[in-house]
């Protein structure tokens, strides 16, 4: 281990827009960010033909915070607008409920739908793993293959590495690992700008930008139950675990992208 313009509604119906990376997969825009009306099973087909091609796919799980930074950062909404980007939370439903009339068809969030890929996709993969304090990767890896021994993970670095030479470093045993897939977890937006700016299908055709999911597989952070999952309130959970972290994101950012979703939606 190594150190657009506003969409009109037609009646009765949601309108979506059609991705510029993917003209194949429609969207629903959110903010400055277009995100995927997709089911599970279709995006592990697609990111299973992406490996098996050996294209560049990159994927990342937006939710309320996502589309808050992309009402303020350009460069994010820009990188972003090149991924697969699927809905991951109440937040974005809300969104598409407000704007299209209906919400996304399942709720993709990294947490839940990694560990579906992995259990669903045919293939043995080379999955390598980049992020979170020294140790996580180690620990998530080991969890992963314990959980899906038919594929290999590898802890690859962790999150604090800097731009330059250690970044260079880092690259080189990507490529060395020879993978199929690489998760991500830096936070938003570096761990999005990371794979836009270094990440190709040289050093893995389809790459996740995971935000906490290493963290959660580590056993650094607690899940929150079951139930509180199904209820949709797993952002209280979180708050609860991690006030100091979250409280800014989630009591300001929360009602900062209901106010910017409903300028949206007035702007129609």
């Amino acid at each position: 281990m190594i150190d657009p313009a506003p969409i009109q509604p037609a009646a009765g119906k949601p309108v979506v827009i059609r991705k510029r990376a993917d003209a194949q997969t429609p969207v629903r825009r959110l903010g400055g960010l277009d995100v995927a009306v997709v089911t599970g099973v279709d995006a592990i087909a697609r990111i299973d033909a992406a490996i098996a091609s050996r294209q560049r796919l990159q994927i990342a799980f937006v939710n309320a915070h996502c589309v808050n930074v992309s009402m303020t950062d350009a460069d994010y909404a820009a990188v972003m607008s090149e991924m697969l980007c699927l809905p991951d939370g109440i937040g974005v439903d809300v969104g598409s409920r407000m704007l299209f009339g209906e919400p996304f068809p399942e709720n993709l969030n990294g947490t839940d739908f990694l560990p579906r890929f992995f259990g669903e996709t045919q293939g043995e993969l080379r999955v390598g793993l980049v992020g979170g304090e020294p140790g996580i990767v180690d620990r998530a890896a080991e969890r992963f293959g314990e959980r899906f021994p038919q594929h290999r993970f590898i802890a690859v670095s962790h999150g604090f590495f800097a731009e330059g030479e250690e970044t260079e470093r880092l690259l080189d045993w990507i490529r060395l690992a020879r993978l199929d897939v690489l998760l991500v977890g830096i936070g938003v937006p570096r761990q999005e700008r990371f794979l836009a700016r270094h990440v190709g299908a040289r050093e893995a055709p389809v790459a996740f930008a995971v935000g906490a999911l290493l963290d959660f597989t580590a056993g650094k952070v607690a899940r929150a139950p079951a139930f509180v999952r199904r209820l949709r309130i797993e952002w209280i959970w979180r708050l609860l675990m991690e006030p100091r972290r979250l409280a800014r994101r989630y009591l300001a950012g929360n009602p900062a992208f209901l106010a910017r979703i409903a300028h949206q939606r007035l702007r129609k």
